[in-house]
């Protein structure tokens, strides 16, 4: 093999791959003078071969068969960017034990399988890259494996989904519905036709594996984090937090308590007006992470999109072919010593937080004193309350915002208050990060 030359195979040649391919042909002097290699694509593979590209490649370059690029001996790093979960296991394990070097932007392929996948790293001797699985073009990998390594990472607050993002934004700017919101998001390219995993907060949950596993030196097992989405969200429940001082984000979260307890969870969170990730908008990301040395710093830009995530996928190969050439590559990173146990990750019921709660309620003496009472009886106390309109006997709702209280209490007492005559509907429960957290 031509040790001036890096050899590639593509897998996958949808969006982000054209992105990669356009990088490579429009400035192949770029990647040499910052490697001293000249990258080759030797294969690309996709299903859709007739597909419409807007870059010109090679028929011969063009395959539908993965084992194209497997069985050449010659690719010494393959790029998996299929966007299926299981095709790109076994193309990454594949790829491994044939001593091939891999880059992918497979976010839930590396949570779910993270220890099978470094397991064959190490024992081929090659590496895998994932700049590009988590908020693309924000170098969120790279920071917290080298610039924060210092660092002991206490709190992760994430806005790691831009689609939920665009969104909420438009909810609360524009009083769109959700369905209308999620309708626009779709036509602008910021939604999938199938948007579940994104608004079901299984991308974001994805996202905080990761990058709570490198923050906090152990594995995070996807099973263990809770994960709530923004499809029940009403407009009249951003705009009740608004006129608290709050604005709605799907956030991805990672703490680590003083006493070493580790949260780990994604849900709709109220942020105060002033907290840094409230003003962040649209279909943009931000990551915010406090670390014991540097105190709280913040990456922002856009998560995804064509060019910002093929940016993140040649940082990595730029990165890959450096180690290429220093005679470094193969040496895999051991993030976490193997035989630490997994993190134990506090349960959902054991959180303490505050809350936002709408109760849909008969308009009628006594109803703030009895849910009162049960709220007090569970040991939460209340902060504010706004009740709207009055008109005798009709539904209204009421909006409470306590102090920080246990969530198993929070939930004890809803029930409770949810069986009451007098409240017609289920209660709305969005938790809230206070100016303190």
């Amino acid at each position: 093999m031509n040790k001036k030359i890096i050899n590639l195979g593509i897998v996958g040649f949808g969006t982000v791959g054209m992105g990669v391919v356009k990088i490579l042909q429009h400035s192949p002097a770029m990647f040499t003078e910052k490697t001293g290699l000249r990258p080759i694509i030797r294969k690309i593979v996709d299903i859709d071969k007739k597909r419409h590209r807007d870059v010109r490649i090679p028929a011969w370059i063009l395959s539908k068969n993965v084992q194209d690029v497997l069985d050449d001996s010659e690719i010494n790093v393959v790029i998996e960017l299929t966007g299926n979960e299981s095709a790109a296991r076994k193309i990454l394990l594949d790829a491994l034990s044939r001593k091939k070097n891999v880059i992918t932007a497979n976010k839930s392929a590396l949570a779910k399988y993270w220890d099978e996948i470094f397991a064959a790293a190490r024992k081929n001797g090659v590496e895998v890259y994932y700049e590009s699985a988590v908020c693309a073009g924000l170098p969120i990998i790279q920071v917290l494996q080298q610039g924060l390594a210092a660092n002991r990472i206490s709190r992760i607050f994430g806005i790691v989904n831009g689609t939920t993002n665009y969104i909420l934004t438009r909810m609360d700017r524009d009083d769109y519905s959700f369905k209308d919101a999620l309708v626009e998001a779709q036509k602008k390219g910021f939604a999938e036709s199938n948007p579940t995993l994104d608004i079901n907060g299984y991308d974001s949950l994805h996202k905080i594996v990761i990058l709570s596993s490198l923050a906090f030196g152990k594995r995070v097992k996807i099973e263990d984090v809770y994960v709530e989405g923004i499809d029940k969200i009403e407009v009249s429940d951003i705009k009740n937090g608004a006129e608290l001082g709050y604005v709605l984000k799907l956030l991805a979260i990672a703490k680590e308590e003083v006493n070493k307890e580790i949260e780990v969870r994604v849900h709709p969170t109220f942020l105060p007006k002033g907290h840094v990730l409230s003003s962040v908008e649209e279909e943009y990301n931000a990551v915010y992470i406090v670390g014991d040395l540097t105190g709280p710093i913040v990456l922002y830009g856009r998560g995804a999109g064509q060019m910002s995530a093929a940016s993140a996928v040649i940082g990595d190969l730029i990165y890959l072919g450096r180690r290429f050439v220093s005679g470094m590559s193969g040496r895999v990173d051991n993030i976490w010593e193997e035989k630490h146990s997994d993190l134990k990750i506090k349960g959902i019921n054991e959180i303490r937080a505050e809350y936002y709660l709408r109760f849909s309620v008969v308009d009628s003496p006594g109803v703030l004193a009895k849910i009162s009472n049960i709220l007090g009886m569970n040991d939460i106390s209340i902060a504010q309350v706004i009740q709207k309109s009055r008109f005798s006997g009709s539904v209204v709702p009421v909006v409470m915002m306590t102090h920080e209280a246990v969530e198993k209490n929070v939930q004890r007492a809803l029930k409770l208050i949810d069986h009451l005559d007098i409240v017609k509907a289920k209660t709305v429960l969005i938790r809230v990060i206070g100016v303190r957290s």
